[in-house]
């Protein structure tokens, strides 16, 4: 590097759709070879970790041909690391190169079947394109990582694909550890009331419930048409006209094309 200088480049946290996460950093890149003191193994270490560092941070800034050029100076020096390849496969991802990021997903994984990241990354895209039971699959080895700081959702996420092949009871616990680990999971008390509500257990329903309202309420998010109707059937039951009208209200403002509004009406009509 010219002169010697050091370029400080900061990048702002990753965000990855429904069920990916990767650190948010700050780094000193500067991808050279180290001289004087250092092994060779230890400097391609090194520098595969600023190639991969740079490429999140152009992939967070949606610059993929940098991600890509950095990927490929990682892949020069290492053609086997699973970290690599990960990145790699989420840019594939982001391009629309389905197929092509399923694969390298599954490269990842298979070089290192300990990369808890690589999998639930690799999760998230079974479930985009409705692989619900390898998903699941996948998600259950991430969570058995009792080290990976993404478990918490992945738990959530474990509940979601349960839920779409039909593993009740699985489901019900993965909302509940989710819950354990990051009380904040509006998604896994939503669907906990949800559960409860089709199992008719009306106390269980409502304090799920009530756990969702507080979370929602203090983050100020807007409610999905299924939490409307959930809680139509559940303050009906116990007889909460003023929410019942409230609920009613806002699903009729918001989700009139929904199914869920066409139960509503049914509902109403059957009363």
């Amino acid at each position: 590097m010219a002169n010697n200088k050091t370029i400080k480049i900061k990048f702002a946290h990753l965000k990855v759709a429904w069920f990916t996460l990767l650190t948010g950093l700050m780094l000193t890149a500067c991808v050279t070879t180290t001289t004087g003191g250092f092994t060779s193994t230890a400097s391609d270490e090194r520098a595969i970790e600023d190639y991969v560092n740079l490429a999140v941070g152009y992939y967070d800034a949606n610059d993929l041909a940098g991600a890509r050029r950095n990927i490929s100076n990682a892949l020069e020096i290492d053609d086997r690391n699973s970290t690599i390849y990960n990145v790699l496969a989420l840019i594939l991802q982001r391009e629309g190169d389905i197929r092509q990021a399923q694969e390298t997903f599954e490269r990842a994984v298979s070089l290192d079947g300990d990369n808890a990241r690589a999998r639930n990354n690799y999760a998230a895209l079974l479930f985009s394109i409705q692989d619900f039971q390898e998903a699941y699959d996948q998600l259950e080895k991430v969570v058995s990582d009792s080290m990976y700081e993404g478990r918490a959702i992945a738990f959530e996420n474990l509940g979601r694909s349960a839920l779409m092949i039909g593993k009740i009871d699985e489901a019900t616990n993965a909302f509940q550890r989710a819950l354990q680990l990051n009380s904040n999971l509006y998604l896994s008390a939503l669907e906990l009331s949800i559960i409860r509500l089709n199992r008719n257990d009306l106390p269980a329903a409502r304090s799920a419930f009530n756990q969702y309202l507080t979370i929602v309420g203090f983050y100020k998010i807007t409610h999905p048409a299924k939490a409307l109707l959930a809680g139509i059937k559940i303050e009906s039951s116990f007889k909460n006209q003023k929410l019942v009208d409230e609920f009613s209200m806002l699903l009729m403002t918001l989700y009139q094309n929904t199914a869920e509004y066409k139960t509503y009406l049914e509902l109403t009509n059957a009363n």
